[in-house]
């Protein structure tokens, strides 16, 4: 296992399937943790075991798709641990199912709002203090679509596109700070709702949370220091 216990780990959307394993992985590793999610009462629920714990914070309520509301759990991590190492943003979501000629523009603004913009603005935010410690790493969540057009899926597929070409922009401006980021391509990832969702899927070719995380935990550590503005499949057998 790396060793996270000299890292701050700041991880969005931790009260998901994806960002629930990755805490409770990067805990086990001895990393101090931030966990950030809209709801504190959902992150309390989903991790009673860390409430209170002197080397967790459980961050207030947090909207990612507003700088103001980032800016403040930063500013809480910092006066908690002064100083964030890593960053895990995970915060994403899906809508698809319509042409292009009959897809509300509402849909468009939602999917570069949740996937785009939150990337945006989580990097934007973190990346000012890890210039100024000389070390950071970051990693983004992109998918698959991202790579090429799908039908029925445009807004999706532009909008994770988006996040291919911040991390690859991010990287280039920051890696001579000592700062790493990268970004993973996950296949259907096995949660309950995918399985709801297609419950006539094949689900034991898909890409478990815990599969997906041993990745995304080689990509914060030392032993990634060399990858820069990477794009990562993580595609199981899908």
């Amino acid at each position: 296992m790396i060793d996270f216990s000299q890292r701050v780990v700041m991880i969005t959307g931790a009260s998901g399937n994806l960002g629930s394993t990755l805490a409770r992985r990067f805990r086990a590793a001895g990393a101090t943790m931030i966990l950030v999610d809209r709801h504190r009462d959902t992150l309390k629920r989903v991790f009673p075991e860390l409430v209170d714990v002197p080397d967790c914070l459980l961050t207030s309520c947090a909207d990612l798709t507003s700088s103001d509301d980032v800016d403040a759990v930063i500013r809480q991590g910092l006066v908690a641990f002064e100083r964030i190492d890593v960053l895990i943003h995970t915060v994403g979501g899906f809508r698809s199912g319509t042409p292009v000629y009959e897809t509300p523009v509402d849909t468009l603004d939602f999917m570069f709002d949740l996937n785009a913009k939150t990337v945006f603005i989580t990097n934007r935010a973190v990346l000012p203090h890890m210039i100024q410690q000389r070390y950071g790493k970051i990693v983004n969540l992109a998918a698959r679509p991202g790579l090429e057009g799908r039908p029925n899926m445009a807004a999706y597929s532009a909008s994770k596109a988006a996040v291919l070409r911040l991390t690859e922009s991010i990287s280039a401006e920051v890696r001579d700070f000592g700062i790493n980021v990268n970004c993973v391509l996950p296949g259907t990832i096995d949660t309950p709702r995918n399985r709801e969702e297609m419950p006539d899927a094949d689900f034991s070719r898909w890409v478990k949370p815990d599969s997906l995380a041993d990745v995304i935990m080689f990509l914060a550590s030392d032993a990634a220091r060399d990858i820069h503005g990477a794009a990562i499949p993580v595609y199981g057998r899908s």
